[in-house]
């Protein structure tokens, strides 16, 4: 077994394993094909929002379900607009939109929570 496997795209472990036509990461539970491995397209990487649509920075979205905040009590209603969006490639833990959300300020999202407005 000379071949190395390509590390998660979720969580960036070594330790994939192939589980017949897919890659399987131990850590964190992700599957993936090995035809979907990440370094393949070369391109740039395409962020989509929760329904499917290609997000772009300076967009505008809607946050769809309402999200705690760390030390405040009421967080980030559903239905909240932020807008000028900026996506990042390297965000913490799967969080990849930058942005200003009045009330709140500077915080990241993962696209998993917005729909573009």
């Amino acid at each position: 077994m000379s071949e190395t496997l390509p590390p998660c795209p979720e969580c960036s472990s070594t330790f994939t394993y192939e589980m017949g036509a897919l890659l399987v990461c131990p850590e964190c539970g992700h599957e993936w094909s090995s035809s979907d491995a990440p370094g393949d397209t070369g391109g740039d990487k395409v962020i989509k929002d929760s329904v499917g649509n290609v997000l772009a920075d300076g967009d505008t979205v809607t946050v769809v379900k309402t999200l705690k905040v760390k030390g405040n009590p009421t967080g980030i209603k559903a239905g909240t607009k932020v807008r000028n969006i900026r996506l990042i490639e390297d965000g913490v833990d799967g969080h990849d939109i930058d942005c200003k959300i009045d009330g709140f300020g500077a915080m990241q999202l993962k696209s998993s929570v917005v729909k573009k407005a």
